[in-house]
């Protein structure tokens, strides 16, 4: 079992909707490649949310893990995109997601869980980011956590960043999160040598650096692992890319 917790959204382009969110989008692929997955998150009593639970019941979601917030809407984005499909977003504060209640839901910390992903993003509350804590600190000693750094201005925190690298077992990040992350802990400059401090310092087991048009690197504790870019289609937008990507890894680590 593969255990996603985290936003659910809908991502607001110019001309048309889509629901997303890392850990949502995350979950969906990984449901595509027949893994067993939860998906833990929260939605309003809204017409998003409505849409939101047609989706996950299509898609055989329990929807006894997402929870309904009669107080907090839907969390939203406005995501504005360049001319090469890479988007800006303005992302919705105060919203359902920020409200998770962990200890509403069927426990997680079961023996066939064999990993828990979770981003920065629904931890940006002081709430929030004590429940993740509390959440990830009972990890049950088999599973690994799978940390995917989602930084999008201004919902960003020093601590929620130091702790959700401290609970990782596997982190991925892109290059600007890569070198964002080494300017705020003061670490190396150059790529290599800085993940290998993030890796010694939090006790990182793999680090999974998305790097655009120049591929991937994993990078483990004695082997190093490139990939390049495949030739790629039409692109329409690249939201959801790196989570697709990330479904993968996680797919293939288990």
């Amino acid at each position: 079992m593969i255990v996603a917790v985290g936003e659910i959204l809908v991502d607001v382009f110019e001309t048309y909707q889509r629901i997303g969110g890392a850990p949502f989008n995350f979950a969906f692929h990984l449901k595509q490649l027949s893994s067993s997955v939860r998906f833990i998150s929260r939605i309003g009593k809204d017409r998003w949310g409505v849409k939101i639970l047609d989706l996950l019941t299509r898609h055989q979601f329990d929807l006894h893990d997402v929870q309904i917030d009669d107080f907090h809407a839907t969390g939203t984005v406005e995501v504005a995109l360049d001319e090469k499909g890479v988007p800006a977003f303005d992302i919705r504060e105060d919203v359902a997601y920020d409200y998770i209640d962990f200890e509403a839901v069927k426990s997680i910390h079961e023996p066939d869980t064999r990993m828990i992903y979770f981003g920065t993003l629904a931890q940006r509350s002081d709430q929030a980011f004590a429940r993740f804590g509390q959440l990830l600190s009972r990890k049950g000693r088999y599973a690994k956590a799978f940390c995917d750094i989602n930084l999008r201005p201004p919902h960003i925190r020093k601590d929620a960043i130091e702790a959700s690298l401290g609970h990782a077992d596997i982190l991925k990040l892109n290059c600007d999160e890569l070198f964002f992350i080494g300017d705020l802990l003061r670490g190396p400059k150059k790529e290599g040598i800085l993940i290998r401090y993030l890796m010694d310092t939090f006790g990182i087991e793999m680090v999974v650096l998305t790097k655009g048009e120049a591929g991937s690197t994993i990078y483990k504790e004695a082997e190093t692992l490139a990939a390049p870019l495949p030739k790629p289609g039409k692109i329409v937008d690249t939201v959801g890319a790196g989570d697709a990507f990330a479904a993968v890894i996680a797919a293939g680590y288990l």
